[in-house]
């Protein structure tokens, strides 16, 4: 993974806004309708061909294929692996509280955004078998779709996501076994080829993790102390996260965490300083970090007092994926600066607060063709940075 030696170099977290095409060949093979492999996997070249080259024209770095093949950065998993075999009814064990203080708001928004509200509580895969791999094909062709992509377009690195052990826990249910803990250590046993592959493939293996700050609010954890959260959650998704990661050399592993990519209170969301400590024990070369958005962009001061430790990277947000405004270069330039004044130009590289494509089913996206103004704006602001840091 390369540092920022010469100038500042950008990036962002992945998922990127779907060809509309595109997003409904994917519902229809994600709700069990019949469609046609081929024109998907045809389709998806084109596209992925398509965002790579439309990263590389706004600016971006290190790149990647825009997460077109998954439905989301979490859910793709339990279609690739076996042991789903069931649905649960209970409650999605996520980060729902978020909206806590404000229950009415949901309704609010979807009324405003003419989206319904209501009916039954959807079912969440739950595993009721051993875990395994039964479409690990899928991972090679993401992998070997990147590969063919980035072959006419020049960037410095390429990067692919993959869900965090934590993530699929939270978000499926278990019956199979015995308890919680056994539970995530089955998946960190099968995700680590995942990881694995990507390593070998030559990229970054991003680990998507927004679980990590979250599920703070869920109500299991909400009104006990942090600490219990910490150790009872925390720890052991990173433990169990590192024994996945341990044959992948760090500097090939970036860390991503966000309190989730939508428009809304935040208010009660976990402050960074009181997770940071567990955040840096994941066995990462570089953390991803939302330090943008109004409820975040004071958390810079975060790394006064906490230290980076030697050689990693801080991809702090200074682009937000939930609004339509495009910022201003030199407020980005500023905010770069900022984080490069704690930590050390070299080891910042401008990024997003969280992806694009991830709120690809919702109708209060952000406007697809402004993703690349804000890139822009992303790169025109970094080299402004670069000019102030380096002096050239």
């Amino acid at each position: 993974m390369k540092h920022s030696t010469q100038r500042i170099l950008t990036t962002h977290t992945g998922s990127l806004s779907r060809p509309k095409d595109l997003l409904e060949m994917i519902r229809q093979r994600e709700s069990g309708q019949d469609y046609d492999h081929d024109a998907l996997d045809k389709r998806l070249h084109e596209a992925v061909d398509e965002v790579v080259r439309l990263q590389a024209q706004s600016g971006i770095d290190v790149v990647t294929d825009g997460e077109f093949s998954k439905p989301s950065f979490s859910t793709y998993v339990t279609r690739r692996l076996s042991g789903f075999g069931a649905v649960a009814t209970a409650p999605l064990s996520g980060g729902g509280g978020m909206f806590a203080n404000w229950p009415d708001y949901v309704p609010w928004r979807a009324e405003l955004m003419g989206a319904q509200v209501g009916g039954a509580q959807p079912g969440i895969p739950e595993c009721n078998a051993p875990l395994g791999w039964q479409d690990f094909d899928a991972v090679l062709a993401d992998i070997g779709r990147l590969k063919e992509a980035l072959k006419p377009v020049q960037v410095e690195e390429a990067f692919l996501p993959a869900a965090s052990i934590g993530i699929i826990a939270q978000r499926t249910a278990n019956s199979y076994y015995k308890n919680y803990e056994e539970y995530v250590y089955a998946i960190a046993g099968v995700m680590k080829e995942e990881y694995k592959a990507i390593a070998d493939a030559g990229f970054i293996v991003q680990i998507d993790a927004p679980e990590m700050v979250m599920d703070r609010n869920n109500n299991q954890f909400r009104d006990r102390p942090i600490e219990e959260y910490k150790k009872e959650r925390m720890e052991l998704w990173v433990e169990a996260l590192n024994s996945a990661l341990a044959d992948i050399p760090e500097e090939q592993i970036r860390f991503h965490i966000c309190w989730g990519n939508q428009e809304g209170p935040h208010d009660i969301d976990v402050p960074l300083k009181d997770i940071v400590d567990v955040m840096l024990k994941v066995k990462a070369g570089a953390y991803s970090v939302e330090a943008c958005n109004p409820q975040h962009a004071h958390e810079w001061k975060v790394w006064k007092d906490v230290k980076l430790p030697d050689g990693k990277i801080l991809i702090p947000g200074v682009i937000d994926s939930t609004t339509n405004y495009v910022e201003h270069p030199e407020l980005v330039a500023d905010r770069i600066e900022t984080y490069a004044n704690l930590v050390g130009r070299e080891n910042v590289i401008a990024g997003t607060d969280c992806g694009f494509g991830t709120i690809a089913f919702r109708k209060d996206a952000v406007f697809p063709p402004l993703i690349w103004a804000k890139f822009k704006a992303m790169s025109d602001g970094a080299a402004i940075a670069t000019k102030r840091l380096w002096g050239r």
